[in-house]
């Protein structure tokens, strides 16, 4: 099967969030069965100076492509690289007046004003470029809003040009929260008939809306976890679109997103002070924890539970309820490390509680990529209560690496953590502490049963265990894509 997979961000060309990651690591698991999958993404020059040294060789094809973005006739030209450890060509679409720039999608806390411009022009790229290519796909496979436009380019212009006859498409629903969403007359950069600004199609509540736009057109629609793909059906979850979905219900699927176990490895992690495996876990995380608690300027104290957190500090990612419960927390017997940034309050609220509790609490505001495995090795814990999680790598690798994960039961984490209920912990599938309700108390309680068991250090061992004995990798989650393709070419075929 000959396999295009677009994306605005991929490691490790670009990244802000989980989307780069599955950009990468689903190509290469396709690549591994013995599919042609290439990958096509904007090059940003300013970000890539930040990986110099560490990046494959990109050089160019000499190929162009030329787009209308409304009245504009717009180049880009067609870079080439390949992701590393594997055969998948990416194609970088270099055009610096729209992607060299500081941010990906946002400057100083505010969106580029010409986001929608920004991303029309690369939709339009994606298609061109696939053509001057020869690509001939039989998947065209576009990611989250900033390709929403795929889709509907593929259905409405492209089916009838040579390499794209046969051409289904799919589209990949990350977060429901980050729409793409744009006044009307933007509507006239598409270089779409306004027949299709219609509430079936690409308009919402007046507005264009590109993630709308790729739920409607696409042959198939995937999210990135079962429990998700159900939760934004409803006005809850939905963000305003859970009609759009519901009305694709026989062509929507959750897959799980898997884990680069490359990269994810305690057995072969080259930032970790000691590597370990399933058998060896107790002295690989006991130097792990020493190492971090030093490197964090916190006391070494192997009896207390140490609690990690790597995330953006926003409340989705359920800081409110930290905010909360954090003196109740100070009160208690626990060291905790924060890593991320977000917003301005809550990452003055951890860096505050790091000053005022330097023996208790570490805070690290920015990314630090060697530091965020050395977290995920070093912690007894990870702390991920989300409002809502479309489906969450932190807790997958925390299993992997045999720290215990809390979170709230939504999305793909209630899909990947089992509670550590007495049933759970008899049928020896527990791997985590798991609750439901959405607010500071039932948290706080949560943290306070982990802590209580990882004093019982039998039942603590086998929680690691259960998690660091699950299979993560794509292998399963590339055979579930594999067969939504399959569907989506047999749905455009009929």
């Amino acid at each position: 099967m000959r396999i295009v997979i677009t994306s605005s961000e991929v490691v490790p060309f670009s990244k802000t969030g989980g989307l780069a990651d599955v950009a990468a690591a689903l190509p290469k698991a396709l690549s591994l069965v013995g599919h042609e999958v290439s990958v096509i993404a904007p090059y940003y020059p300013q970000i890539l100076q930040q990986y110099r040294g560490t990046l494959p060789a990109i050089e160019s094809t000499g190929l162009s492509v030329y787009v209308s973005v409304g009245p504009k006739q717009v180049e880009g030209r067609i870079l080439r690289s390949v992701l590393p450890g594997s055969n998948v060509q990416v194609y970088l679409i270099d055009q610096p007046i729209y992607f060299d720039r500081s941010g990906l999608y946002v400057e100083n806390d505010q969106d580029f004003r010409d986001n929608s411009e920004r991303f029309i022009f690369f939709s339009r790229a994606v298609m061109e470029a696939t053509r001057v290519l020869g690509l001939n796909p039989d998947i065209l496979h576009a990611n989250d809003w900033q390709t929403g436009l795929v889709p509907a380019l593929t259905q409405i212009e492209y089916r009838g040009k040579p390499g794209f006859a046969q051409t289904a498409s799919v589209f990949t629903i990350h977060n429901m929260a980050f729409q793409g969403q744009f006044w009307h007359w933007d509507m006239l950069l598409t270089g779409l008939d306004w027949k299709y600004f219609n509430w079936r199609q690409m308009e919402c509540y007046g507005h264009l809306n590109l993630l709308k736009t790729g739920i409607s057109f696409a042959d198939m629609v995937t999210t990135v976890s079962p429990s998700y793909s159900r939760e934004i059906q409803t006005p809850e979850f939905g963000c305003g679109l859970s009609g759009a979905l519901s009305s694709r219900h026989d062509d929507l699927f959750g897959i799980l997103n898997g884990v680069d176990t490359e990269i994810w490895n305690p057995a072969t992690d080259p930032t970790l002070a000691r590597n370990y495996s399933i058998t060896s876990r107790e002295e690989g995380k006991r130097a792990c924890k020493v190492a971090l608690q030093q490197r964090m300027g916190l006391p070494v104290r192997p009896e207390v539970m140490l609690i990690g957190s790597i995330s953006r500090m926003t409340h989705q990612k359920g800081f409110q309820l930290l905010e909360q419960c954090s003196g109740m927390l100070l009160d208690q017997e626990i060291q905790l490390i924060f890593l991320g940034s977000g917003e301005l309050r809550f990452e003055e609220m951890l860096k505050k509680m790091a000053h005022d509790h330097p023996t208790k609490v570490a805070t690290t505001i920015g990314y630090d990529e060697p530091l965020s495995h050395q977290i995920e090795a070093g912690a007894d814990a990870f702390l991920m209560p989300s409002e809502f999680e479309p489906c969450g790598l932190n807790q997958m690798y925390s299993l992997i690496y045999g720290t215990v994960p809390i979170v709230r039961a939504v999305g793909g984490l209630a899909d990947t953590v089992v509670d550590a209920s007495e049933e759970n912990l008899a049928h020896r599938s527990a791997n985590g502490f798991s609750f439901r309700e959405f607010r500071s108390d039932v948290l706080f309680w949560n943290i306070c049963r982990a802590r209580a068991m990882f004093a019982d250090k039998l039942k603590w061992s086998q929680l690691q265990q259960t998690g660091m004995g699950q299979d993560l990798s794509w292998k399963h989650s590339a055979n579930q894509y594999l067969q939504v393709y399959e569907r989506a070419i047999h749905k455009q075929s009929v």
